[in-house]
């Protein structure tokens, strides 16, 4: 039975429509029930479909296109209405990798900021994904968009450039310099976002900005230091979003419940990232559903560790009872697909919302 599925997984006929996905950042019911994901790896899209696929490899603008050329149809192909696209700033910032290389960032005395190369973002940024937003242009099939802009949030990229402890211990140290910091960010991402959203615009059917503010029982800062340093500066891109008249999803990790109230005052269209071991995700609904589209739903651990026909039949139940309870609702993990995800896992959950669209009919 399992190998008759993933076989037939590709033989249904789908033509993608961004206007679908739309509808849950207007809080509407969609005509069919989307799906939505923050990220597919481009290793785990290899594992799929047995096709090396590395941006790394790409060395020209052919190459580009051959590697989303491959990396939308996989979306396509697995009926999603858009894909996520997000030109990540930390990963092009000089000397960065305190999140994901684990060392020390470059900026931890008031000299360390004074000296960063702060000029030299801008045309770093754009000669490295300037190329990369063309070829999705070129490579763009009828129906789809992307989702995304500008990839990271400003927290994270504070936390790039100092480190999480070393950020921590700045706020109380050198307070100056903890709010020149994120002002500093804010400003930067003003920028890039601006440019963005004139340029590109016709790429994206909503815009996203993905800033982990929490951990399993709390936000990593104090709610009022998020209150006052980050939101703020996040609101500067959702006003560059909202008077282009496109929608904004905010994704956030974490528990970040307390700041909720304020995060909704910000005006954001959609949410996403739910962690079952945090709240599940009928609390999200019946607390936001009625202010805010919501994506996600199915915690990644659970896809990663059952097998197909257990996460099958749980996606179908809840799926269908998300989508009633939930007007704005689009069906996906809580968080990502990662490379070391199941591709059953990953299988069962596409083809229990195929079933889903398919009774409604």
């Amino acid at each position: 039975l399992l190998a008759l599925k993933l076989k037939n997984i590709h033989m249904d006929t789908f033509e993608p429509d961004y206007r679908n996905i739309l509808k849950v950042l207007y809080n509407q019911r969609p005509d069919y029930l989307p799906l939505y994901e923050h990220n597919i790896d481009a290793p785990f899209i290899s594992k799929c479909t047995g096709e090396e696929l590395s941006l790394a490899a790409c060395k020209s603008q052919s190459d580009l296109d051959c590697y989303f050329g491959k990396y939308i149809s996989f979306w396509k192909k697995n009926t999603y209405d858009a894909f996520s696209y997000e030109a990540a700033i930390c990963e092009i910032l000089p000397e960065h990798g305190a999140i994901l290389g684990g060392k020390l960032g470059p900026i931890q005395t008031r000299d360390d900021f004074n000296k960063y190369p702060f000029e030299a973002i801008q045309r770093i940024f754009w000669e490295t994904y300037e190329p990369r937003l063309q070829s999705i242009r070129r490579m763009m099939p009828a129906g789809m968009k992307a989702y995304g802009g500008c990839g990271y949030g400003i927290f994270e990229t504070a936390q790039d450039l100092v480190g999480y402890e070393s950020l921590c211990t700045m706020q109380y140290l050198d307070p100056e310099l903890f709010a020149d910091l994120f002002q500093k960010i804010g400003e930067l991402y003003e920028t890039l976002w601006s440019r963005m959203v004139d340029e590109f615009d016709d790429l994206f059917v909503f815009y996203r900005m993905g800033d982990d503010l929490g951990h399993r029982t709390s936000t990593m800062l104090e709610p009022d230091t998020i209150r006052h340093f980050i939101l703020p500066q996040q609101q500067k891109v959702i006003d560059i979003v909202h008077r282009k008249n496109k929608k904004f999803l905010l994704h956030s990790c974490g528990n970040i419940m307390s700041i909720m109230p304020d995060i909704l005052k910000m005006g954001i269209d959609a949410k996403h990232s739910n962690e079952d071991q945090i709240c599940l995700f009928d609390v999200w609904i019946d607390k936001y559903a009625d202010k805010i589209g919501l994506f996600g739903g199915f915690d990644m651990n659970y896809l990663i560790l059952n097998p197909y026909d257990q996460v099958y039949n749980k996606v179908l139940e809840e799926g269908t009872r998300f989508r009633e309870k939930a007007n704005g609702y689009g069906l996906g993990s809580g968080n990502s697909i990662p490379d070391y995800m199941q591709v059953e896992g990953f299988y069962a959950m596409v083809d229990a919302v195929k079933e889903i669209r398919r009774r409604e009919k």
